[in-house]
């Protein structure tokens, strides 16, 4: 790892991790919500994931780390969930999401630190 990629790592994976915990806990409150108001609240996070799957797409591609590519998996299916109607179910995937790019910004923190930038 170079520092160049690690800041863009730790950067990115602050700013992921804090729209992941957001949106998982939305997700959790669609379960309460009446039919009509569901729906718009889908489309709601719809646009909300699909802006954090871009932004994870960037990371993978500036940072050169292939752990961004799990997270982009699983929040790419998270999508699919929340399109087929079961939102419940996409907490699981950005759960395991969430996971990983808790570890990118572990792994970007600790090497930040060895090299006495953090």
């Amino acid at each position: 790892m170079h520092t160049r990629e690690a800041i863009i790592s730790f950067s990115q994976s602050e700013k992921i991790k804090a729209g992941i915990i957001w949106l998982s806990q939305a997700l959790e409150l669609l379960t309460g919500l009446p039919e009509k108001n569901r729906k718009n609240a889908e489309k709601v996070a719809h646009v909300f994931l699909s802006s954090m799957l871009r932004d994870v797409h960037l990371s993978a591609r500036l940072s050169g780390d292939d752990t961004w590519r799990e997270a982009e998996k699983n929040i790419d299916l998270a999508l699919v969930m929340l399109d087929s109607g079961v939102a419940r179910e996409s907490s699981y995937h950005i759960t395991r999401a969430l996971g990983s790019v808790t570890t990118i910004g572990q792994r970007a923190m600790s090497y930040l630190k060895s090299q006495g930038l953090l």
